[in-house]
C-alpha cells in the first residue's frame, strides 16, 4: 500500500480487478470487434484499397493517444471518477455518430472522438491501480488486470460477427454502447475516489510541465515505457493486418477469422496469468527481460519460416509461432507498465497519461508502417515483431546500464 492511503473502503480484490479490466477492454472491443465488419464497411463506402480500412483501427489510435496526454493530468486535479465519467460520455458520442456515418471520411472522424473517449479508461486504470498498490503487488495486479482485458480480443470479433449477422455493421457499434454503459453503472455503483487528497496537484501547465519533466528524465520511466511503445507497434501491426491474413487475404478464413483471432489472443492471456502468478517470486526484470529475449528470437523464427515457405506458411505453423511470441510479449509488457510507474507514485496520474500517450503513438507509428507493408504474406509480421523486439531488447539493455536479469527490491 502506498504511503499516506487511506483504508480501503471500495470493492474486494476480485470484484477491484475486474472493474479496473473492464476499463480497459472498453479499448481492446472497439478495436477487436470493428474487424469482421471491414468487408461490410468496404462495400458500403466504395473503398477502393482492402489497406485503407486499417485507417479505422490507426486513427483511432490517434485520438486515443492525444487524449491521455489530457486526462492524467485533469485526474490528478479533479480525482479519477468524474473524469472517467466524461471520457465514457465522449465514447458514446464517438459511437453515435459512427453508427450515422453518411461516409468513410465521417467514419474515420468518429473513430478519432471514440478513441478520445476510451482513452480515459486506459489512463485511469492506470492511475487507479498505482494509488492502490506499488512494487511486485503492482506488477501482479496489472498482469491479472491485463489477463482479463485480454480475454476481450478473444471473443470480439465473434461479438461483432454476430452484429453483423443482426444484419449491420452499424451493430457493431451498439455493442461497444451497451459495453459503456455496464461500465459506467457499475463503476459508478462500486468505487470510490482512490486519489489520495495529498497527492493532488493544481492544473497548470507549470505543474503538467514539471511533472512531465520529472517522467521524462526518470530513466527507469522513459526507458521501458519506450520498450513498451515498441512492443505495442507489434501488436499493432498485427491487428491491422488480422482480418486481411486470416478472413478474406492470405489464408482465407472467412467465417473461421474469429476462433484464429481468439487462439492468438488467448495465448496472450495464458501468459498474463502465469505472469501474475510468478511476479512477486521472480520479480518483474528477470521475468520480462526473459520474455523480450526470447520473443526477439521467436521473432526471427517467424521470418525464416516466412522465407521459407514463400511468405505464406501453413496455417498451423504460422499460428503455432504466432501465438508463442504473443505469449511471450504479455511477460514483458505488464512488467514494463509497472516498471516505468513504479518510481513516480506521486504523480501517478500525469505520468500515466503522459507514458501512455507517448507508448500509444510510438506503438501506432510502428502499427501502421508494419500494417501498410501488408503485401499479402507473412512477412511484414515476422519482420516487424523481429525487428522491434530487437530494438526494444537494445533500450531495455541501455535502461538497466546493461544490467539484465537482476531484481531490485520491488523489481
Amino acid at each position: 500500500m502506498p504511503p499516506g492511503q487511506r483504508p480501503w473502503a471500495g470493492p474486494g480484490f476480485t470484484e477491484f480487478v475486474a472493474i479496473v479490466a473492464l476499463m480497459m477492454a472498453v479499448t481492446a472491443i472497439s478495436i477487436d470487434n470493428l474487424l469482421p465488419a471491414f468487408p461490410a464497411i468496404q462495400a458500403r463506402f466504395g473503398v477502393p484499397d482492402p489497406n485503407r480500412l486499417q485507417f479505422l483501427i490507426y486513427v483511432y489510435m490517434i485520438g486515443f493517444g492525444l487524449a491521455q496526454i489530457v486526462y492524467g493530468p485533469v485526474s490528478d486535479a479533479f480525482g479519477r471518477r468524474p473524469v472517467l465519467l466524461v471520457s465514457l460520455g465522449i465514447y458514446v458520442a464517438g459511437c453515435g455518430l459512427a453508427m450515422v456515418a453518411p461516409s468513410f471520411g465521417w467514419l474515420l472522424a468518429a473513430r478519432v472522438v471514440q478513441g478520445v473517449g476510451a482513452a480515459g479508461g486506459r489512463v485511469l486504470s492506470t492511475a487507479i491501480v498505482r494509488d492502490r498498490f506499488s512494487g511486485r503487488e503492482m506488477a501482479s495486479v496489472m498482469s491479472l488486470i491485463m489477463m482479463v482485458f485480454l480475454i476481450v480480443p478473444m471473443i470480439a470479433p465473434a461479438i461483432g460477427g454476430m452484429m453483423l449477422a443482426l444484419g449491420s455493421w452499424v451493430y457493431v457499434f451498439v455493442s461497444m454502447l451497451v459495453l459503456a454503459g455496464w461500465l459506467a453503472i457499475w463503476f459508478t455503483a462500486r468505487m470510490p475516489e482512490t486519489l489520495h487528497p495529498e497527492f493532488r496537484r493544481p492544473l497548470s501547465f507549470r505543474a503538467v510541465g514539471r511533472a512531465v519533466a520529472v517522467t521524462v528524465r526518470t530513466r527507469v520511466a522513459i526507458g521501458y515505457a519506450t520498450a513498451l511503445g515498441l512492443l505495442t507497434g507489434c501488436i499493432m501491426g498485427y491487428v491491422g493486418s488480422a482480418q486481411q491474413l486470416f478472413d478474406t487475404g492470405l489464408y482465407r478464413l472467412g467465417p473461421l477469422f474469429p476462433l484464429a483471432f481468439g487462439l492468438v489472443a488467448g495465448a496472450m492471456g495464458a501468459a498474463t496469468l502465469v505472469n501474475a502468478r510468478v511476479v512477486r517470486r521472480l520479480g518483474m526484470r528477470p521475468l520480462s527481460h526473459a520474455g523480450l529475449c526470447a520473443f526477439t528470437v521467436v521473432g526471427l523464427a517467424q521470418v525464416g519460416l516466412g522465407l521459407a515457405y514463400g511468405g505464406r506458411p501453413p496455417l498451423a505453423m504460422f499460428l503455432t509461432l504466432l501465438a508463442l511470441n504473443q505469449f511471450l510479449l504479455s511477460f514483458a509488457m505488464p512488467n514494463f507498465n509497472a516498471l516505468a510507474l513504479e518510481p513516480l507514485g506521486a504523480i501517478a496520474g500525469t505520468a500515466s497519461s503522459f507514458l501512455g500517450f507517448y507508448t500509444t503513438f510510438l506503438g501506432a507509428l510502428c502499427g501502421f508502417l508494419i500494417g501498410q507493408a501488408f503485401d499479402g504474406t507473412t512477412l511484414p509480421i515476422g519482420i516487424g515483431y523481429a525487428g522491434l523486439g530487437a530494438v526494444a531488447l537494445a533500450v531495455v539493455a541501455w535502461t538497466e546500464r546493461g544490467r539484465l536479469f537482476r531484481g531490485g527490491v520491488s523489481g
